[in-house]
């Protein structure tokens, strides 16, 4: 979400919302999608599971570091409980999952490579439409392979 600075005088400008058939999605390429889909009558579920890429495991070691977003102190911060590594698709079929990433965060690029692993050799498409030109192309590409 953007953030905005209250300039005197003034109020916060808020996030556009995203929404369609009552869901709210997290960006307009989002949204864009999922009229895509519903207008295609392609049956799909909006981030209805998230896979594990990595496990979570505890660090008997010590490690000094500052938080991971580089603020806070230099200090121990091991001996602790480490998350999972986790990944949440936008939308699932039968047989896809799509991803809509307009601008991907830096963590994206290892979860992408990581889920890639995961399904390898698992009768699974992935999609990457990243404007709406390329949404309209998935759409395409599903009817076909549905019409084989």
């Amino acid at each position: 979400m953007r953030q905005y600075k209250r300039r005197k005088g003034k109020s916060l400008s808020k996030a556009k919302k995203h929404i369609f058939e009552g869901v709210n999605y997290k960006s307009g390429l989002e949204m864009k999608m999922a009229m895509e889909l519903s207008n295609a009558k392609i049956p799909f579920k909006y981030e209805p599971i998230k896979f594990i890429l990595s496990e979570g495991f505890f660090l008997e070691n010590e490690a000094y570091e500052r938080q991971s977003n580089g603020k806070g102190q230099f200090k121990q911060r091991g001996e602790k409980k480490i998350l999972p590594i986790s990944y949440t698709p936008d939308f699932v079929g039968d047989k896809w999952i799509i991803e809509t990433k307009g601008y991907a965060n830096e963590s994206f690029p290892i979860k992408w490579k990581l889920m890639k692993k995961l399904i390898n050799g698992k009768n699974i498409t992935l999609y990457k439409p990243q404007c709406h030109k390329e949404c309209e192309e998935v759409i395409r590409i599903i009817k076909s392979k549905e019409n084989g």
